[in-house]
Parts: C-alpha cells; structure tokens; sequence
C-alpha cells in the first residue's frame, strides 16, 4: 500500500490541549546533545510544537558540536531506571521513544523498567536504535546490539532504523525496493510490531522511500528529497514526531504518514549551525 504523507487531507500539526488543560505526556529515553541538534534536545522542541508536554529519562550525556562527538559519559544505571519508574508511577505516560542508549546495560535497565512499570503492551514504544552519530561517530557498544534485538525490539510498538543501523542490525545492504522490503522482514522478525526502514540515506534517489511492515502488509511512504546539507536531529524529530501521533491515538501507519510529513517540513527549515551540519527545525511552526 503506497501512501502520499504530503497528502493536503493530512495535517502537519496535532490537535492542542486548551489552555489551562493538561496536555498528552510523550518520554523521551535518550541522550543530551550538547549542540542541542539532536537527542532529547530535537525531541523535546518536536513535543512542544505538536503541543505534548515531553518527559525526559536522560541516558547519557553528550559532548559534541555541529563537527561531531568528542566522547560521552553514561548515566548511572539506577538514576535511569528510577527517572522512567519516578515519572511513570505520578505523571502518566501517553507514549515514549528511544534514542541513544549507550550500552548493553542500559538497554536491560530500560526494559526492565518499562515491563516493571507495567508500561509493556499499554504504551507505545518507538524504539530509535541510535548507532552512530550522523558523523559517523559510534553511540553504541557494538556488544549492544544483541540487547537491542533481544530485549528491546519485543517491547517495541514500531523501530525506525535508518539504512546504516540496518545493516548492523540484520546485516541487509538496502540498495533498491527489493532489499528494503526484506531488511523489513528481517526487522519485523525481532519481535517488535511494526518495522520502518527510512530510506532517507538511499542517496541513489531523488526520493525519501520510507517503508513499514507488520508482518503482512507492506506501507509506502514517499516524499522528495529535501536538499539540504543541515539534517542533524532528522531521525530523533522523525520518531519524536510519530510518538506523539500514537499519543493521540493515531494508527501507525497514519501516525507514520505524520511523521513523515512533519519531518519533511523540518528538513525545510533547517538552519546553519557552527561550522559543521546545522539542525532540522521544528522552529517553523512559530513562523
């Protein structure tokens, strides 16, 4: 099924809470970009441009520009857990997504947490499995992607790989259609319920072939390539974006078709920034 997330009948925004209303709690599980490009720092300008109050659980912190990753410092693995338990158990939460998670350890903690919290089959989990940075510098032990496969996939609502994690993860070089439908398989086979492979880095085309499977049917979504040389943030904002459209109740083909078209449009307004790549926008919404 091949669908159009430009569509004109699609909005690029999610319906507000009236003012004075609590509005719908999306988590972030990531790292601080200290660029504030990426990480929880694209989530949370994403969560409150679609007007969702964004809940953070911080795993590890950054050091990094616009030119790439010095080094980074893990999170404590009881401070991790005990911010997912601690927000849970008073706030609520509606949805939650995942970015860097670092280690093999951390990747238990957050699992354990989120089966511990009752939150597994109630609240869906975007599972971002953050690799590398866009400079190519790794975030993730490479002994981690077995945790990832093992522990998180199975608790996950939907993974949204980009073409180099998925190569890592299922060993699939994504060249053409018939190879981004069976890493698609190959994913969905983990155990999560919905696998999207973004084809935003098959630079062979003039396009942005995203598909998503679950299990049975395949969905298509397709938009032109925005030129731009600053898409620092684009997977964080794109999951960011899809998690709070399952907040609203979204189904995730259409909760994708959201995301799609939202990230779109923040590749659009994407800025310069230091003297390396510059970030996707969700600033545009204030325009």
């Amino acid at each position: 099924m091949s669908v159009d997330p430009t569509a004109t009948t699609g909005s690029t925004y999610l319906p507000l809470a009236p003012s004075g209303q609590t509005p719908l709690r999306v988590m972030t599980i990531a790292g601080s970009d200290s660029g504030g490009g990426a990480g929880i720092q694209a989530d949370m300008r994403t969560f409150a441009m679609l007007g969702i109050h964004g809940l953070v659980a911080v795993t590890a912190v950054t050091v990094q520009n616009s030119l790439g990753v010095k080094g980074f410092h893990e999170i404590p693995l009881d401070v991790i857990a005990g911010q997912i338990e601690e927000v849970a158990s008073d706030i609520g939460v509606q949805a939650a997504k995942t970015g860097m998670l670092a280690s093999s350890d951390i990747i238990n903690t957050i699992a354990e947490a989120w089966v511990g919290q009752g939150l597994a089959g109630s609240v869906p989990l975007v599972v971002d499995p953050v690799c590398a940075s866009m400079h190519g510098d790794p975030l993730l032990h490479p002994s981690a992607l077995n945790s990832l496969r093992q522990k998180l996939f199975p608790l996950a609502t939907l993974v949204t790989p980009n073409l180099d994690e998925v190569r890592l993860l299922v060993d699939i070089e994504v060249v053409d259609a018939d190879t981004q439908r069976a890493a698609a398989r190959e994913l969905h086979a983990l155990g999560p319920q919905w696998a999207l492979v973004k084809g935003g880095h098959l630079r062979s085309s003039t396009h942005s072939p995203d598909l998503l499977f679950d299990g049975t049917e395949f969905h298509e979504f397709d938009s032109p390539r925005i030129n731009t040389g600053h898409d620092h943030g684009a997977g964080d904002t794109l999951a960011a974006a899809i998690a709070s459209a399952l907040a609203h109740g979204y189904p995730v083909p259409d909760a994708v078709a959201f995301g799609k078209r939202w990230v779109t449009e923040c590749l659009r307004a994407a800025y310069p920034l230091g003297q390396g790549h510059g970030p996707v926008s969700a600033l545009f919404r204030l325009g």
